[in-house]
């Protein structure tokens, strides 16, 4: 078996890539050879530097938060913004950023709400339509199911 040699100015140049596109992996193969570069993920237990992510992931403002008397049938609402994916649901693009969106906020078709991470691929939801958010059901760095409302959008 041929020793394979590593290209760090290449791995560089693909590190490039991921942050400028904000992907969260890049996977090339050619031939045998096979070269996998991904940004530490959220969820991750210790990303690099060291620090625990729960603690950079902390909870969203209570003010994004629907009351704790949501309606059960928030399903039926037109404006329910539903889960598309199983994953783990991040309210802000990245630690210690601010959230995407919040109660009262209003929002463009298409802009995106929040984040869903399935297979250490980040998913943005984006709104289905334009309109004011008037809950967020779900709490950062929490799982999340198929079907699962996570805002409404009125």
């Amino acid at each position: 078996m041929a020793k394979f040699e590593m290209d760090t100015d290449f791995i560089r140049k693909l590190a490039a890539i991921l942050d400028e596109t904000k992907l969260g992996e890049i996977e090339m193969a050619d031939g045998e050879r096979r070269i996998r570069v991904a940004r530490p993920t959220v969820a991750s237990p210790v990303p690099v530097g060291g620090a625990p992510a729960a603690a950079a992931a902390s909870a969203p403002a209570a003010e994004t938060l629907a009351p704790a008397g949501a309606p059960s049938d928030a399903g039926k609402h037109p404006g329910a913004v539903k889960s598309p994916m199983v994953g783990t649901v991040y309210l802000s693009p990245e630690p210690g950023k601010p959230v995407f969106v919040t109660v009262g906020d209003k929002v463009t078709a298409g802009q995106t709400l929040l984040i869903i991470e399935a297979m250490k691929t980040f998913n943005p939801i984006k709104a289905p339509k334009a309109g004011t958010i008037a809950q967020v059901l779900i709490q950062n760095a929490r799982p999340v199911e198929f079907g699962e409302v996570l805002m409404i959008v009125e």
